[in-house]
């Protein structure tokens, strides 16, 4: 398999607009497999757009390294190149003294070359610098290309790219990109776009945007390390013969792929559904609500009776909901939207969502499953990133108990009622080696 790392020096250097641009360049001749490092939900929805396959998100906190070999192998497994857009800068991590949770990590771990993107605006020699401090840093991480943006003019590319070719011996320079905010992606609300606004003339700029990368250098810096991966499948397989539910719209859209894929290796057949547009609530044996902006979107959840009155029933009747972060406040009695007004709600717990604007994350998360826990045990590792509160009304029965990050309230996550249980973590289903295997278990003793 061949393919290349993009990472930037920092956060705000282009990764993303870059990124897609070479992305959906490619795919017009060739098959891409996208990754991202970390947990994120909205840069891979831009991958996909460009590459018209699922990009997957890898993160070395969530996944051993022998997960995220297995995964990369598995989801390129007939792609003719895979590459992977870095979080934040190359050696940020989980620790400012080792590179778990870095990009860095990731290239050296799966052995592939990394293409180093700089922000150029105002540098010309000092960009030269950065790139040999990059590389010394790490004389293990194979900084192989660079890519300038935000360059100004002939006399800035002429500088810039004599000081690349004289200082950076052995490093190509893949493209130097002009200084054009219309053409790059700005920041949204909690990041970029949600699942349906995207369209080609959203793409387009960014083709545009990416002309002046040479891709042809991005094909022959993945060509120099060709890696060998496994590529059987990653999950624990079984046949349950359950039915699992899923919500997937603009109000429910931050999944990730592996655990839709983790539900069908473990038996689940998976109907996806849209309550924004008016859907019903499918009979189902388990529902999973993921999150996303039910807050945007909630005078057409609330609107929807058949999906609020059919989750509450069935969870009263002891079927299985799990709810993560966007699904918890759709699972409460209300939830207050950032105006104030107030939406009805399932109520399968009996608490109130309030979008109160105070920021809880992006953090990475450590928890233990307590004996309430109908679908988890032992230690459950995620993330968690949300502008809301949960307030239960009564004393509340918990799921989880948080020994890293902020969860729902005094260091616990994760309302239990019945069978039933939604929680402000979102979780990988690769962070476990049978991650529905408990749920499997309590659906089967009902």
């Amino acid at each position: 398999m061949r393919g290349v790392v993009l990472a930037g020096t920092g956060s705000g250097v282009g990764k993303t607009s870059i990124a897609t641009g070479v992305m959906s360049r490619l795919s017009k001749s060739m098959s891409v497999q996208a990754f991202k490092a970390g947990p994120d939900f909205i840069d891979p929805m831009y991958h996909t757009a460009a590459t018209g396959r699922r990009s997957r998100n890898l993160d070395s906190f969530l996944m051993d390294g022998r997960t995220i070999r297995n995964l990369v192998g598995y989801a390129s497994r007939d792609a003719d190149i895979c590459v992977i857009e870095g979080v934040r800068g190359l050696y940020e991590g989980f620790r400012g003294d080792e590179d778990i949770g870095s990009t860095a990590y990731l290239a050296k771990m799966l052995g592939l070359p990394v293409i180093l993107i700089v922000d150029a605006r105002s540098l010309t020699r000092s960009a030269a610098a950065i790139v040999n401090g990059f590389r010394a840093f790490d004389p293990d991480v194979n900084i192989a290309g660079v890519i300038l943006n935000n360059v100004s003019g002939k006399q800035h590319t002429d500088k810039l790219r004599t000081a690349i070719e004289r200082y950076c011996q052995g490093v190509q320079l893949v493209g130097m990109i002009p200084k054009n905010p219309d053409k790059s992606l700005g920041q949204r609300y909690l990041g970029l776009h949600t699942l349906r606004s995207f369209e080609e003339r959203e793409i387009t700029p960014l083709q545009d945007l990416t002309e002046p990368i040479d891709l042809d250098r991005i094909l022959d810096i993945a060509e120099s390390s060709p890696v060998d991966l496994p590529a059987s499948s990653p999950y624990t397989e079984r046949v349950c013969g359950l039915k699992a539910a899923v919500p997937m719209d603009d109000a429910f859209c931050f999944y990730y792929k592996e655990n839709i894929e983790c539900l069908e290796a473990s038996g689940f057949s998976v109907e996806t559904f849209r309550p924004t547009d008016g859907d019903g609530l499918p009979d189902a044996d388990l529902y999973y609500l993921g999150g996303g902006y039910p807050e945007l979107h909630a005078d057409s959840i609330s609107a929807n009776r058949d999906f609020l009155e059919g989750l509450r029933s069935a969870s009263s009747e002891g079927k299985m909901v799990i709810g993560e972060c966007g699904g918890l406040m759709a699972m409460c009695r209300t939830l207050t939207d950032a105006s104030g007004r107030e939406h009805r709600m399932a109520g399968v717990p009996d608490a109130d969502a309030r979008m109160t604007g105070v920021r809880h994350g992006p953090t990475y998360v450590m928890a233990e499953a307590t004996g309430s826990n109908p679908a988890f045990a032992g230690e459950v590792r995620g993330h968690e990133y949300h502008y809301s509160d949960v307030f239960p009304r009564r004393d509340p029965e918990f799921g989880f108990h948080v020994r890293r990050g902020t969860g729902i309230s005094g260091k616990m996550d994760g309302l239990v009622s019945g069978n039933s249980m939604g929680s402000y973590m979102h979780q990988h289903a690769l962070s476990e080696k049978d991650w529905i295997g408990r749920a499997v278990e309590t659906i089967a003793r009902r």
